[in-house]
């Protein structure tokens, strides 16, 4: 498993060859890029061995997404969503639905998963997204915004509501006639992820597209789906924090002031000491999530919070704390660090900001203390 862990790093590192600060400028991955590594199961590394896919646990899979995490958070992003389509589908999709759609997640077709509205962000009970049943036929109404992936998406499992108020995750083609794909212009961070806002006018598909043919509680659709993606951005933000630790150490170990390395003026030490605490610790919590979700876990839900929790904001303050480090040459648009300061403010807000994570996690510890 070593030996094949460390192949599958060497391709993405051979894929991207140094060309994340360029992808970041561009704001574009280049397809063939995508293509090659969904092809290869390597978006959802932990899609079943029967459906086509690496069948990796996710504690294997969780280092792996660390991996492309230090190397590019955008590659990383759609990395996330790919797994949280595939997750969801085969969570909620019937035998036939994952038999079909699972496979082709493996081969090549790139999927998102669309949440998010003008006026459903955090309050996803919110939503306004529409699913009308019409016989063998569904029609969806809607607009969903900030949708990672969708630029480049084959596919969109839309959440949305059906007539009684219960949910529906409805997998969409973009090319069917009624989607609209309008890329975000000019995110903050992770900007070559493929950030769209996804809009739907009166789209109408056959009703097996809606996955276990609709009726889950919208709150269970939005756990399952979350879930995976706290956990893969919180592996995502470890990836972060190795890249900063690596770039600040190297250039506190060799960079000169006042006669003697950065790293042996004790502030800046200092600075690399918390570096490596942050990282430290955002390991372990991924990893206790992650032995959570292999072991089906109780705790399992609230470790993957508190692994995104810690990760993220670890992931920001750890940034931070690297372009202090490396100074002027870490502040230069496209360098690692400014890169990471960018793409960790982002993760400290999606799936699940730190507040909505700080509410679940104290409502979590006054329930099981009382």
């Amino acid at each position: 498993m070593a030996e094949d862990f460390a192949e599958l790093c060497a391709e993405v590192d051979t894929l991207e060859a140094g060309q994340a600060a360029d992808w970041d400028r561009a704001g574009l991955l280049p397809e063939a890029v995508l293509r090659k590594l969904a092809a290869e199961g390597l978006l959802c590394p932990e899609v079943p061995a029967d459906h086509g896919g690496r069948g990796l646990s996710s504690a294997v899979a969780g280092e792996f997404t660390a991996h492309v995490g230090s190397r590019c958070s955008s590659l990383r992003s759609v990395m996330t969503s790919q797994g949280m389509a595939a997750w969801t589908i085969a969570r909620m999709g019937s035998p036939a639905q994952r038999a079909d759609l699972l496979p082709r997640l493996v081969r090549g077709k790139l999927a998102a998963v669309a949440f998010s509205e003008p006026d459903a962000g955090s309050d996803l009970s919110a939503m306004r997204t529409r699913v009308r049943r019409d016989g063998e036929r569904i029609e969806l109404n809607g607009q969903k915004v900030w949708t990672t992936a969708a630029r480049y998406a084959d596919m969109v499992v839309v959440v949305g509501r059906l007539e009684d108020e219960t949910g529906a995750a409805v997998v969409v083609p973009v090319d069917a006639p009624g989607v609209t794909v309008r890329p975000v212009p000019g995110p903050s961070g992770c900007r070559a992820a493929g950030h769209a806002d996804v809009r739907l006018d009166s789209v109408r598909l056959p009703a097996g597209a809606m996955l276990g043919g609709g009726g889950q509680p919208l709150s269970l659709l939005c756990t399952t789906a979350l879930s995976y993606g706290r956990l893969s951005v919180a592996w995502g933000c470890v990836g972060i924090l190795r890249a900063c630790l690596t770039a600040a150490t190297r250039h506190a170990a060799t960079r000169q002031q006042f006669g003697k390395p950065l790293a042996e003026h004790q502030l800046v030490a200092g600075h690399l000491a918390e570096l490596y605490s942050d990282e430290q610790a955002a390991s372990r919590a991924c990893e206790h999530a992650s032995r959570c979700w292999d072991a089906g876990s109780a705790d399992l839900v609230m470790g993957t919070v508190l692994a995104k929790y810690v990760s993220a904001r670890a992931a920001a303050r750890g940034a931070a704390t690297a372009v202090q480090v490396t100074g002027s040459a870490g502040a230069l648009e496209g360098h690692v660090v400014e890169r990471a300061y960018r793409d960790a403010k982002l993760m400290e807000i999606i799936e699940g900001s730190n507040e909505i994570s700080k509410l679940m996690l104290a409502r979590h510890a006054v329930a099981t203390r009382r």
